[in-house]
């Protein structure tokens, strides 16, 4: 049986040329990086290399790109390290960010007492920035806003040049997960004046296990990893050299491609809501997700108009594989945050939220697949449109 992914969100395939850039790595340059003979200072080159080339796509210097094991870990350094480095009193957060963020939120909430406001999306998942300056007027505390560039999930993107001016306006630290669309999208943070960002090499084609934070050099953040001088003393231990490798060979790949991967994926999208909307009679696409513009078009966000708590299980027996939410939820027994707050309660009793990703390599004959699995699954329910509210 043929196997089909459609879960990108949650991670790409590594490409093959970020494999034997990594392999050649691995056989050619094991030195440690910190040794100062000839081997580790050909491996140091090639972090190096890198460095400068992720600042060059962020129009940032090298010194602001940190990297880390992933976009978790870029996140909890960059809140946990504002709290405990910089004085960060109050954080002003959204329900729909990554459970990195918001737990890590919660945690300097609980040990060290900080504030925490948050802007509840509307039922489209939309984040009013009106109510972001009304916090940020509220109080003189010194505070952090986390707002995500686009949701995991549903796909909205929110405007971080306008957000990162109204904190500059308000002396506040502006973070946004950049996850779901670094590599993907044109970045000028020369311009777009975020005072962090975080990034995770395997949502581009690049290797897991890899990923960098960007933290603006003013700012002064310290690490909360310590025990040795690298990434500027900002994240001790030995450093992943054919995984920031594999990174770099991707996000080249991923840059000089943009515009045809761009293109293709929002062809396949737009060939699903059609496909979709056509064998799945009242079929829903949640937040923005179903839109063409204020969303990611990797992301297709669904809600099927009938409970069916195995049309996972379902489409994967078929080789078709999908997420029902974010991969970091996909075993919780209850649905996620972001789906609480788009979705409504009867929504939530009685239809099932999918969510299908995309990436270039992905082809329509996919999306046929799916609508047809989705178009039999489906034949086994009696829908009632009067059940649900459409909104």
């Amino acid at each position: 049986m043929d196997k089909i992914y459609l879960d990108n969100a949650a991670t790409t395939p590594l490409a093959d040329e970020v494999i034997d850039a990594m392999v050649g790595t691995m056989k050619m340059n094991f030195g440690n990086p910190s040794s100062t003979h000839s081997f580790g200072q050909e491996a140091k080159i090639l972090i190096e290399n890198v460095r400068r080339q992720v600042a060059d796509y962020l129009h940032v210097t090298p010194a602001e790109i940190i990297f880390t094991s992933c976009g978790t870990e870029s996140n909890n350094m960059i809140i946990k390290s504002s709290v405990e480095h910089l004085g960060v009193e109050r954080i002003i957060s959204s329900p729909l960010e990554h459970k990195c963020v918001s737990e890590s939120i919660l945690d300097m909430k609980s040990r060290k007492g900080v504030e925490v406001n948050y802007i509840r999306p509307n039922e489209k998942g939309d984040i009013d920035l009106n109510k972001l300056e009304e916090l940020l007027k509220s109080s003189d505390k010194k505070t952090l806003v986390s707002l995500m560039h686009a949701n995991n999930e549903i796909g909205n993107i929110v405007d971080i040049k306008k957000i990162a001016a109204l904190c500059k306006v308000y002396n506040a630290l502006y973070h946004s997960d950049t996850v779901k669309t670094m590599a993907h999208m044109k970045f000028d943070f020369s311009d777009t004046l975020v005072d962090f960002a975080s990034c995770s090499a395997h949502k581009f084609h690049g290797p897991k296990g890899v990923g960098f934070a960007f933290i603006r050099k003013a700012t002064g953040l310290k690490g909360i990893i310590t025990g040795g001088p690298q990434e500027r003393s900002l994240r001790a231990g030995t450093e992943n050299v054919a995984g920031i490798v594999g990174l770099g060979k991707a996000l080249e790949l991923c840059i000089n491609n943009m515009e045809a991967y761009a293109a293709h994926i929002r062809e396949i999208k737009e060939y699903a809501i059609e496909r979709l909307s056509a064998e799945v009679p009242h079929i829903k696409f949640n937040g923005r997700s179903g839109e063409m513009e204020n969303s990611v078009d990797s992301v297709l966000s669904v809600l099927l108009p009938y409970k069916n708590p195995l049309i996972g299980l379902q489409l994967d027996m078929k080789g078709i594989a999908i997420s029902q939410g974010s991969a970091c939820s996909s075993g919780a027994s209850k649905p996620s945050m972001v789906m609480m707050m788009v979705l409504s309660e009867d929504e939530m009793d009685h239809c099932t939220p999918l969510r299908i990703s995309f990436s270039h390599l992905t082809t329509k004959s996919d999306i046929d697949a799916l609508a047809n699995a989705l178009k039999e699954i489906s034949s086994d329910y009696t829908i009632e449109k009067t059940n649900v509210e459409h909104r």
